[in-house]
């Protein structure tokens, strides 16, 4: 997809929501590296426990193709960034 449409919307988001941006009074954290990079994640509701296991992403561009997982973890000492760990099946 291109980087231009890419940029700001949030992981999720349907194709033809013609705004696939974050929401007010919803919590998000960026999606550093890995196929997802650039796009948020809707955290909102999270226990500080479930944003610390990160989260396990479906996307069809990553090692394992479609049905395949990329894996994030939360940045240590930056909550509001989820770094990219690896793919898994």
């Amino acid at each position: 997809m291109d980087e231009q449409i890419m940029r700001g919307r949030v992981y999720g988001a349907d194709h033809d929501d013609p705004d696939p941006g974050r929401r007010p009074g919803r919590a998000y954290v960026d999606l550093v590296g890995g196929p997802p990079a650039g796009l948020f994640l809707d955290v909102t509701g999270w226990t500080a426990e479930r944003l610390r296991q990160g989260a396990a992403l479906t996307t069809e561009l990553g090692r394992y193709g479609p049905g395949g997982r990329a894996l994030y973890g939360p940045r240590p000492g930056d909550p509001q960034r989820f770094d990219w760990e690896g793919d898994s099946p």
